[in-house]
């Protein structure tokens, strides 16, 4: 809804005049307090496009404005060492691939090496049953029988020392193709981060770095936004943060469109405070979007905090120090309990009617 006319504190109020300046009477209207903030006008699921890496910004072909989806890819960083790790990391996993081969050096020597040492076990273990044989028909003497056996032992000890080496190699040749696998993932992922890519569906909304820019790793290169869904962000001191709640009424009105008011209700206070506005932030969500959303547009706003109907109003200046008012033909001043006090005005709820007529309490 839009509202022709925006004032900080709205009262609907008129006070009877009787004769003198310096006399008023109490008169019951309606009231509303208003708590005056500013603010900007943001959009939702609004985030920065960061720069992964450093290097010179090739091909930022957007503008802001730009409807933009996921996976786009709106510019590039030309970082070459990236690739060039990308390449290393390659080879070097195609080595530890072959070494996992039969075609590796390594594994080669080995296989001949054992091949050799089985058929010198079995040699020697035919000459160890030849030679049990002839001990048995006593035709050579024990020491040379068991030499012949011991060597058998130790060819067969050989034999499985070269095979727990073969694979003591294969493992750590895995161990190696697996390493140099997830160091080439890695070097990919980190060659990606050449590539600045929409996360989420949105409009540019900022564009802070073009084409030839050089950009360092964390520098803002965009602003995206849902510009469907645009929502206020206030700054409300911290003297009137505590009559804010949720839900409340606000007027809003736009720098960039001073003839129309908004109304919309606030959606959220976030608990803590920003120290660089020195303000708690209120988000406000609109009842219609502005027929300008810019983002970023300032803009002022009035929460309406409090309203009464039929209240009975005097004028603020007519309130002194601890509640207390000056009634016209009495010497004290009175003591009343207020409700709302506005800039302007003040709720009488005990201590005096409508009939009484009110002086300045002089200082």
């Amino acid at each position: 809804m839009k509202i022709k006319l925006f004032v900080t504190i709205v009262l609907f109020v008129t006070l009877q005049s009787c004769g003198s300046k310096e006399e008023a009477q109490p008169v019951v209207k309606d009231i509303k307090e208003l708590v005056f903030a500013s603010g900007m006008l943001d959009w939702d699921d609004a985030y920065h496009l960061t720069a992964q890496t450093d290097g010179i910004l090739t091909e930022a072909n957007f503008e802001v404005g730009d409807k933009v989806n996921t996976g786009k890819v709106i510019a590039v960083i030309d970082n070459p060492s990236n690739r060039i790790n990308t390449h290393s990391a390659e080879e070097q996993l195609t080595i530890a691939n072959e070494n996992l081969t039969e075609n590796s050096p390594a594994i080669q020597q080995l296989e001949q090496n054992i091949r050799y040492a089985e058929s010198k076990y079995e040699q020697d273990k035919q000459q160890a049953e030849r030679y049990e044989r002839l001990f048995q028909k006593q035709s050579v003497a024990k020491v040379e029988f068991e030499n012949m056996q011991l060597a058998t032992k130790n060819s067969l000890a050989q034999l499985n020392a070269l095979k727990k080496q073969k694979a003591e190699l294969l493992q750590r040749a895995k161990t190696q193709q697996i390493s140099n696998k997830n160091q080439l993932q890695n070097s990919k992922v980190i060659e990606r981060y050449n590539q600045l890519i929409i996360p989420q569906n949105g409009t540019i909304v900022n564009k802070l770095k073009s084409t030839g820019d050089y950009v360092r790793k964390g520098d803002i290169v965009a602003t995206i936004a849902d510009d469907s869904k645009p929502e206020v962000v206030l700054n409300v001191d911290e003297k009137s943060i505590g009559k804010i709640k949720l839900g409340q009424l606000v007027y809003i009105q736009f720098n960039t469109d001073k003839s129309n008011v908004y109304e919309g209700k606030i959606s959220e206070i976030v608990a803590a405070f920003d120290e660089k506005t020195q303000s708690f932030v209120v988000k406000v969500l609109l009842n219609e979007a502005p027929s300008s959303s810019i983002y970023g547009t300032q803009l002022e706003a009035n929460i309406l905090t409090s309203e009464k109907k039929n209240a009975l109003l005097i004028p603020r200046s007519y309130l002194g120090f601890g509640n207390k008012v000056k009634l016209k033909g009495k010497d004290e001043p009175v003591v009343v309990k207020t409700g709302i006090i506005s800039t302007e005005y003040v709720e009488i709820l005990e201590g005096i009617s409508k009939d009484d007529i009110l002086e300045h309490i002089k200082l």
